[in-house]
């Protein structure tokens, strides 16, 4: 009995503190997403294309895009999605992006990558998952730069990068919800639908949505 008892004890806290390192990285995207919006907001790439922002159906943002090496490089990292409800910005929901690219690649490169979704068919794509950049479906995909009053597509992206990899290219990437991390964030299996129609909540996600709104 007391056997049994230890064994239900150790399954119980190793249970709940994988949980929490679980929920530990979501809020550490979440807190590094809020600093990356931060930063766009100081671009003056952005400036021109505020109102962009404003009329935006969603934004995913990955604080930490990871491409890089020698001859094979390849990228990845975790980001969030919100939409717009109204004046505020809904419950985020956690994706990846992911890729694999060949060529020669000289050096690491990081960077902070947000996409602004303008169009309700990309939102949907990527809302569904399994959606590929630059791989047609009547998708457009254009960049943000110091012209930006001009840039059209239904996703816009805006990238912030450091390293010795010159030109960043997303073509190929793939963006995927993260349903574990749904479900561990919000505490239980739940849809991207769902999270996008504040059909839960979380308290940690209060400064993201705060900071989305001031922008």
């Amino acid at each position: 009995m007391l056997g049994a008892a230890l064994a239900f004890g150790t399954l119980f806290l190793f249970g709940n503190s994988t949980s929490f390192a679980a929920t530990s990285d979501q809020t550490d995207l979440l807190n590094r997403a809020t600093t990356t919006a931060q930063h766009m907001k100081q671009d003056p790439a952005f400036g021109a294309a505020r109102n962009m922002l404003a009329n935006a159906k969603g934004v995913l943002i990955v604080p930490s895009l990871v491409k890089g090496g020698f001859i094979f490089g390849a990228e990845g990292g975790s980001g969030v999605l919100s939409v717009k409800n109204g004046a505020s910005w809904s419950a985020p929901a956690f994706y990846t992006l992911s890729s694999a690219s060949f060529g020669l690649q000289i050096g690491l490169e990081r960077a902070e990558v947000v996409m602004l979704l303008m169009s309700d068919r990309a939102l949907d794509q990527i809302k569904g998952g399994d959606f590929k950049l630059g791989a047609g479906g009547g998708i457009t995909v254009a960049s943000l730069s110091s012209g930006a009053a001009a840039a059209t597509g239904d996703v816009v992206i805006w990238t912030s990068g450091t390293g010795a990899y010159g030109g960043l290219t997303l073509n190929g990437s793939v963006i995927n919800p993260r349903a574990d991390w749904n479900q561990s964030f919000y505490g239980r299996p739940i849809t991207v639908t769902e999270i996008l129609a504040n059909q839960a909540s979380n308290p940690q996600t209060t400064p993201f949505q705060q900071q989305l709104a001031s922008l």
